[in-house]
């Protein structure tokens, strides 16, 4: 049972309303990335603004339980605006609350930068947690629809490619978090450059230049202009043709959406659409749903929960890193604006030799390995070279810097090239119409509960440079890697199929069928490509 304006796109060819869709979505994931990893540039400068303790021998520095809030609020949010608007997307529809994301990014973004509080610096601390909490909201409801509405709209022999494309957008804003810091630094530090903090206590307080409480507020603020740039585009997509057809049962308008971007004429077939609709009209907490998808759910959740524990870690704590990589100076050896400059220069090396290639290497490889073996290469790799650097820290810190630098950005490659872009991809794939926002979003925010397993209790490792303590950590991100690696058999390929194919929306399901042994039984399709499927993808 086939519907013609589902088939006319999954069939069609690469056209440029697919590009637009990538940019769009992917536009939101550039920012998403930016705010929430700018604050690693920014966040040791607010130790020194604000915590600063006259007559030290070390600058100001956050207590670890404020700067753990600071680094980790904005995740908090992001896990409740996912099953927020991920529920909202499948209940009203991916375009209705799409823009409204944007919004909550925009307004949030600049009123963190404008974090009021006189002259208390807990008062400037937690205005600013607050906005970067409702800025994380925003944030996490653009995972669960950007992937949604990407899938929806594109073609079954490169839709990996589309969702990974855009998603590899979040390499770009990791990059430009990194490049925007590094560049206003630059250019405060020309007007004002004193010396390091060392020597009396005049010295030292100077060595807090006054215009950096300047600085980290434009870097911040900067955030929300690629969502302003990008909002107008988003309210003039039409919904996706799935959700119009087969949630709302509105064939003839699917049709009409489609045939103004695709530029051929389609068929509404309207007796089809009503009997997808009736077909599939189970609930998430339903034994139908379980048994069709409930161990692909377990699997994306998982998985994704693992990743996100050693992906935001070292995102994270990577400034803390950095220094025993000999990749910056110690905070007493440089000025606040230097010391940002400097932590800047060191992530956007990291990100643009390590992160962005491996997200393009999943956009380019995805189709041809198809996601199940990059995931589990990925998660493969990173707990090789995190065991590595666990076992042979102190050599590496000591004599081999270069080779912790290279180690080091291995780690991020394997992390981009594998889970960190299928955890994403696949989501937007396995589950049905009536619920892929809300099972995407629930793998999401498993991921982001990961993410501040990482933010509030691995980072606390690294926070004061002890050897033991980081190798320590890395040791526990090896074995959260290696968990990450073995969850991922409970996840089915879905190469070179249909959503409805993969989902059982077509009428394929086989009840008589088990989800573990149909995932080992299964054969390929006729593109040849679909191994490991399961009753979720009714063979």
């Amino acid at each position: 049972m086939a519907i013609a304006v589902l088939s006319a796109l999954d069939n069609a060819r690469t056209q440029w309303y697919h590009l637009t869709a990538i940019v769009i979505a992917g536009m939101g994931f550039f920012t998403d990335a930016y705010d929430l990893f700018c604050i690693s540039a920014v966040s040791k400068l607010l130790g020194r603004l604000y915590f600063y303790t006259p007559g030290s021998s070390k600058p100001g520095k956050l207590p670890n339980n404020i700067n753990n809030a600071v680094t980790g609020v904005a995740l908090v949010g992001t896990l409740a605006g996912q099953l927020v608007f991920g529920w909202l997307g499948d209940k009203l529809g991916r375009k209705k609350v799409y823009g409204i994301t944007l919004i909550m990014m925009v307004i949030c973004a600049i009123c963190s930068g404008l974090s009021f509080g006189g002259s208390s610096p807990h008062s400037v601390i937690g205005t600013l947690c607050f906005f970067r909490f409702w800025l994380g909201f925003g944030i996490g409801g653009d995972y669960p629809l950007s992937a949604t509405i990407m899938s929806e709209y594109a073609n079954k022999k490169t839709r990996g490619a589309f969702i990974a494309a855009v998603f590899a957008m979040q390499g770009v804003g990791i990059i430009f978090a990194g490049l925007v810091s590094m560049t206003v630094s630059w250019i405060f530090l020309q007007h004002d450059d004193p010396p390091p903090y060392q020597g009396d206590d005049i010295s030292n307080v100077f060595s807090t230049q006054p215009s950096a409480d300047f600085m980290w507020r434009i870097v911040l603020m900067l955030g929300a202009l690629p969502a302003i740039l990008t909002y107008y585009w988003r309210m003039k997509m039409p919904e996706t043709p799935r959700y119009t057809a087969l949630i709302r049962g509105n064939g003839k308008q699917a049709a009409l959406d489609m045939e103004q971007v695709l530029e051929i004429e389609i068929d509404a077939d309207q007796d089809h659409v009503t009997q997808f609709k009736a077909a599939n009209n189970y609930k998430l907490l339903s034994m139908e749903f379980w048994n069709r998808h409930g161990m692909n759910l377990i699997g994306t959740t998982t998985t994704w929960f693992l990743l996100d524990i050693a992906f935001y870690s070292q995102n994270l704590t990577q400034k803390d890193i950095f220094p025993a990589m000999g990749l910056i100076q110690k905070d007493f050896e440089v000025n606040a604006l230097r010391e940002v400059f400097e932590t800047s220069r060191a992530m956007f090396m990291i990100a643009l030799l390590g992160t962005f290639p491996g997200y393009w290497f999943t956009v380019f490889f995805i189709e041809k390995l198809g996601r199940f073996i990059i995931q589990l290469v990925g998660f493969f790799m990173m707990s090789v070279f995190m065991f590595i650097i666990g076992v042979k820290y102190d050599y590496l810190k000591n004599d081999n810097k270069w080779l912790f630098a290279v180690l080091y950005g291995f780690t991020f490659f394997f992390a981009n090239f594998g889970p960190n872009s299928t955890t994403f991809v696949l989501p937007a794939e396995l589950f049905p119409t009536r619920l892929r926002s809300t099972c995407h979003a629930i793998s999401a925010a498993s991921g982001k509960a990961g993410a501040m397993i990482g933010a509030f209790g691995v980072q606390n490792y690294t926070l004061n440079n002890s050897q033991e303590r980081i190798r320590k950590a890395m040791m526990i991100l090896a074995a959260t890697n290696l968990l990450g690696f073995f969850f991922t058999f409970l996840v089915s390929e879905t190469k070179g199929r249909s959503l409805e194919e993969i989902s059982g929306e077509d009428g394929g399901y086989d009840e008589n069928r088990t989800t573990f042994n149909a995932g080992r039984l299964s054969m390929s399709s006729k593109q040849g490509s679909r191994s490991r499927s399961d009753t979720v993808q009714g063979e």
